[in-house]
């Protein structure tokens, strides 16, 4: 367990000396429990959240890989709010693959570009 979790800050470390947020195109980060999945629109220059988004309000029964479709719509609804049209994807050393790439789907299909 704890060298899985190395693993990937290994893995995250290595994305963050790429992606970089700006104040024209910022960042859209996730995070993946077992449980709940979270997504925010990070501007690191000024190092402020300017949207978010996660699965906790959601209360329907549903798969987590419909949770994540789910959050992607928001996280592009408020980003698009605030007046962010264009992010660059973090993925946070998790694989693109399941919820995190539903997420991103979803995010896609709302109006965010990557």
């Amino acid at each position: 367990m704890i060298q899985k979790i190395a693993r990937r800050l290994k893995i995250k470390a290595s994305i963050r000396t790429k992606v970089f947020g700006t104040a024209e195109r910022p960042r859209l980060t996730v995070f993946r429990s077992n449980s709940q999945i979270y997504a925010q629109v990070i501007d690191d220059t000024k190092g402020a959240t300017l949207a978010s988004a996660s699965s906790l309000a959601i209360k329907d029964k549903m798969t987590k890989t419909e949770k994540a479709a789910i959050v992607g719509k928001a996280i592009a609804e408020n980003a698009i709010k605030v007046g962010v049209t264009e992010v660059v994807f973090d993925r946070n050393g998790y694989l693109y693959h399941g919820r995190v790439q539903q997420l991103a789907d979803a995010a896609r299909e709302a109006g965010l570009k990557f």
